[in-house]
């Protein structure tokens, strides 16, 4: 099942995307709940159904600007984890097909004293396991891109901050070609708990969101390793989005 991000929404009328998006063969919209568009429990039910008017699914990417669930500041870590907890109260209402976050990032503090930072991110995350139980929601935790103050950037590291937890991962090939492109070896150490792939194109070196062929991504590689559960495109444009769509039932004949 291929999806679209509201990444590729821009400034045009939401129905008329929606429209687009439905016409051109997607299945499902995943939603960024963040500036301008935040999903809350007041909008989130509307919203749902205006989406699925259009014969489309929904997923759900968590609020990430602002938010930091590995901070030292104890406040700021209980006001993330409360955004993020209601993100997963509004999935299981609206029946999204998955929801992704972000995992903890780093700071000064963190940089100094990097074992309490570990123990403080795994808390927040085996709370989020907890939650994904407790709602019954998809949860996947997103690799990052190379950006010096990301956390789990490597399959190594994110496996480590995952360990003795039920959490799935949401896959993003792009940041991974930022970063080691060891695209293999992630699926070796984390393919299994897999819930959601996010794909879009990039030359390696930055977060660019590029229509699915037009960076240095060896999709050739890529796609026949990839596990069968929902994609999203994450592209910067409604363009981009038919492009990939093209670039992946024509060119490289890849099922979904």
């Amino acid at each position: 099942m291929l999806g679209l991000s509201t990444t590729a929404l821009g400034d045009e009328p939401l129905e008329r995307w929606l429209e687009e998006v439905s016409s051109s063969g997607f299945k499902f919209v995943e939603w960024i709940s963040e500036w301008p568009r935040y999903m809350d429990a007041g909008s989130a039910r509307a919203l749902a159904e205006k989406i699925r008017s259009f014969g489309l699914d929904l997923s759900i990417h968590a609020p990430f600007s602002d938010l930091n669930i590995g901070s030292f500041n104890e406040r700021i870590r209980r006001a993330s984890m409360r955004l993020l907890r209601e993100t997963l109260e509004i999935a299981a209402d609206i029946d999204a097909v998955a929801v992704t976050v972000h995992p903890g990032h780093c700071s000064p503090l963190s940089r100094k004293y990097r074992e309490r930072y570990v123990e403080i991110h795994r808390s927040s995350l085996h709370t989020l396991d907890e939650w994904r139980e407790e709602f019954g929601v998809k949860l996947g935790v997103e690799n990052m891109p190379s950006f010096p103050i990301l956390d789990a950037q490597t399959p190594e590291r994110l496996s480590e901050l995952l360990e003795g937890t039920g959490l799935g991962v949401t896959f993003d090939v792009g940041h991974l070609n930022t970063s080691t492109g060891e695209f293999k070896r992630f699926l070796e150490l984390l393919g299994d708990r897999v819930v959601h792939l996010h794909l879009h194109d990039n030359h390696g070196v930055n977060d660019e969101h590029l229509a699915l062929g037009e960076g240095t991504v060896p999709w050739d590689e890529v796609l026949p390793r990839l596990p069968n559960v929902p994609a999203t495109l994450e592209v910067g444009g409604i363009r981009e989005g038919k492009k990939s769509l093209y670039f992946l039932k024509k060119v490289h004949r890849w099922t979904f």
